[in-house]
């Protein structure tokens, strides 16, 4: 058994020992399991927030990009990282102050019953997207650790295997913990890699003058992306921290308001530097490995370390995923609301994880780019962000059927951006998104004469209206 391999191996060890050891905490009741009973301090929110953004998509799949636009690549997590700060400053204390657990009840709450079913149906569709760009970037990891082992379908069913049971025995108190650790082993790693890596090339210069001639510079800060790409990037980023089932649970754990906002402030500041080392990473690989698959760029430039190096930083690869994939199914599988008693809801909690997360295999098999499909998933969020927004600073425009109808609007207008390339009038599919939604809603406002509903609701700081 290879070094590196050892390395990853010790780290999967450890963290189903996290999971195991905070289990009897998750076995007590929902609100242990699926949000920690809403104790999360400000350290261990900026950790799960770091957590959920850097996964495959924040490292292998910026490493990918990059071999084709350059460092701009990077920007997927600085837009990220901007989407973290926003959520701090605007919503993630309203969250908590609500007492709400997911955007479908949020829906109900104010609209109906069929907001709720739309919105649920858009972020399993969602979920399901990021969890399977997870097993691919785990693939990845694997089947370039030991190829004579794991070949990259393999490998992905591992990673599912390895995702799934973390989750399904820790909950989001398991997540919280692995992540600090995770998070740490991700800056050490990458950092490491990085220095090394520049160095052993002779520098960023000499790295940039072995790349290929092409009609924009590797190293500019837009790089072949362009202005309006990175915009579209950051609008998806504060679109999916606003409203993602993730980032909602993640507040919602908080042990108050306050430290929900600043939890979410110091996590974007983490996940900000990671998508550049990364996008490094991967136009060194291209100088060093021309005709490589440019999803294995990241995976097999660190190989080319010495063993401990690269274990650790395939690694804190490995720990991305896991750290994204775990708190993404815990989203899976609260966005459930089975009339049962407590016991048998975590029962059901457990069971919807677990094949939420085999299902998504299927998508992983098939997944082809993984920043663009990571991009389209997310520009569903839209719709969301739209309604909450609406919901939460300009009620008197809120009408019962506008989350409804909104939601409809955004996943038709994105099937469309898909299948008929003439509407393809603006630089990215979020722009029409964001211009679709808020012209619905509006539309709505106008027609629809129905107000929301307004429910009282008692927290423990104060009564507020939700």
């Amino acid at each position: 058994m290879s070094i590196q391999l050892m390395i990853v191996c010790l780290y999967v060890v450890l963290l189903f020992a996290i999971s195991f050891y905070v289990k009897h905490r998750a076995n007590k009741n929902p609100m242990e399991y699926l949000f920690a009973g809403r104790k999360l301090s400000t350290s261990l929110i900026a950790f799960n927030v770091t957590g959920l953004a850097v996964g495959a998509a924040s490292t292998v799949g910026v490493a990918e990009n990059a071999t084709q636009v350059g460092i701009a690549a990077g920007w997927y997590n600085g837009a990220w990282a901007i989407g973290a700060v926003v959520m701090g400053i605007l919503a993630a204390g309203k969250y908590r102050q609500m007492g709400c657990s997911t955007i479908p009840e949020l829906f109900e709450r104010y609209y109906d019953k069929k907001g709720r079913l739309i919105s649920a149906i858009g972020l399993a569709i969602i979920l399901i997207c990021i969890t399977s760009l997870q097993y691919v970037a785990g693939g990845a990891i694997l089947s370039t650790l030991m190829p004579d082992i794991f070949s990259m379908k393999i490998g992905m069913i591992m990673s599912a295997i390895v995702f799934i049971g973390i989750t399904v025995v820790g909950g989001l108190w398991s997540s919280g913990m692995s992540n600090m650790i995770s998070v740490s082993l991700i800056y050490l790693g990458i950092l490491y890699s990085t220095i090394s890596v520049v160095d052993n090339n002779g520098g960023l210069v000499n790295i940039n003058n072995n790349l290929p001639v092409v009609d924009f510079s590797w190293f500019s800060p837009i790089g072949g992306l362009g202005l309006a790409v990175v915009l579209g990037w950051i609008l998806i980023m504060i679109s999916q921290a606003l409203t993602l089932q993730g980032t909602v649970q993640i507040a919602c754990g908080a042990k108050d308001a306050k430290t929900a906002r600043k939890g979410f402030i110091l996590g974007g500041a983490l996940i900000f530097p990671i998508g550049f080392l990364s996008a490094i990473l991967g136009l060194a690989a291209k100088v060093q490995y021309p005709d490589i698959n440019p999803t294995m760029a990241l995976p097999q430039i660190i190989m080319s370390l010495d063993p401990v190096v690269s274990g650790i930083t395939l690694a804190a690869l490995w720990a991305a995923d896991v750290s994204t994939a775990c708190t993404i199914l815990l989203g899976a599988g609260t966005l459930i609301n089975p009339q049962v008693t407590t016991a048998r809801f975590l029962q059901v909690n457990r069971l919807v994880i677990l094949l939420v997360g085999l299902a998504t295999l299927w998508l992983a098999f098939n997944a082809v780019g993984i920043l663009k499909t990571m991009m389209i998933g997310l520009s569903l969020t839209t719709a969301f962000t739209v309604v909450f927004l609406f919901t939460v600073f300009a009620p008197s425009l809120c009408r019962k059927n506008s989350a409804f109808y909104t939601t409809v609007v955004g996943l038709i207008g994105l099937v469309l951006w898909q299948f008929v390339p003439q509407i393809h009038v603006l630089p990215h599919v979020i722009y029409f998104e964001w211009i679709i939604c808020i012209i619905s809603f509006l539309i709505i406002s106008v027609v629809d004469k129905q107000p929301i509903k307004i429910v009282e609701k008692e927290t423990t700081s104060a009564k507020v209206m939700v």
